[in-house]
């Protein structure tokens, strides 16, 4: 049986680059965002998320959905997917971790190998559009 992870990713490009943050202790990049909390929307979980690791908040006037992903869920055991939806957004505040986030940094598509399984789907379907 295979046991999927449920979560909400913020795609914020400056420049071709992806912002991407690293928790503490872990050596991969992933896509800011996180975990549904019960009988939240998307929208509440990508709010909530990235005030909680970035400090900033998502403008939700302006969120667009680009797509919902799919791999396996990186350090998990092999029947372990996760699933990705993503939202880009305008944000206001200054970027700075908190939380579990140790670092963030601006990735290209040069950086992919970087990242977790589903955020280097994430990173093709970027390259494939030009925004990376």
């Amino acid at each position: 049986m295979t046991t999927m992870i449920d979560k909400v990713a913020w795609i914020q490009i400056q420049d071709g680059r992806v912002l991407s943050a690293r928790s503490k202790g872990k050596d991969t990049y992933y896509l800011p965002g996180g975990k549904r909390e019960p009988g939240e929307t998307d929208e509440q979980t990508l709010i909530r998320e990235i005030r909680e690791e970035l400090t900033v908040a998502i403008d939700p006037e302006t969120l667009e959905f680009v797509g919902t992903f799919e791999a396996q869920a990186h350090g998990k055991a092999e029947n372990v997917t996760v699933q990705m939806s993503c939202y880009t957004g305008a944000y206001s505040g200054e970027l700075r971790p908190s939380a579990e986030i140790e670092e963030f940094a601006w990735l290209t598509y040069a950086d992919r190998s970087r990242v977790s399984p589903v955020c280097q789907r994430i990173f093709d379907h970027l390259h494939e559009r030009q925004w990376i």
